[in-house]
């Protein structure tokens, strides 16, 4: 069985970061791309970041450009996403995915998700 398992959420003040991670089970993903996306409160779902299979290339959201690192560990099988500078509107129910390929910000793109992890930012 194939499996995504994120961890790392949580209550932050704003300004403050925090580590989200997410363990593959199951399968390496070896030539997948893997992304966060998010859902914030009353929202669809939407995206945050992707990073390539070699970790080398990734691409984020406008929102969290320059405050959100997106890295891998392929030995690991884990992402991460590091989160600075963190601001209220960053509360949502955070989702690592894959797909078989390159990058994208497209929902609709990803093939495995993992169940999500809340993070709440307070003023």
């Amino acid at each position: 069985q194939v499996q995504q398992v994120e961890s790392g959420g949580g209550l932050a003040q704003a300004g403050e970061s925090l580590r989200l991670s997410c363990e593959a089970r199951g399968r390496t993903f070896g030539g997948y791309a893997r992304a966060w996306f998010r859902r914030p409160p009353g929202k669809v779902r939407e995206f945050v970041a992707a990073v390539d299979w070699s970790g080398d290339n990734a691409i984020y959201a406008d929102s969290v450009q320059g405050r959100f690192t997106i890295s891998r560990d392929n030995d690991k099988r884990a992402i991460y996403l590091q989160m600075n500078s963190l601001k209220p509107e960053d509360t949502a129910v955070y989702y690592c995915a894959a797909r078989e390929g390159g990058m994208s910000s497209q929902v609709d793109q990803y093939d495995y998700w993992g169940q999500g992890t809340q993070v709440a930012v307070v003023s």
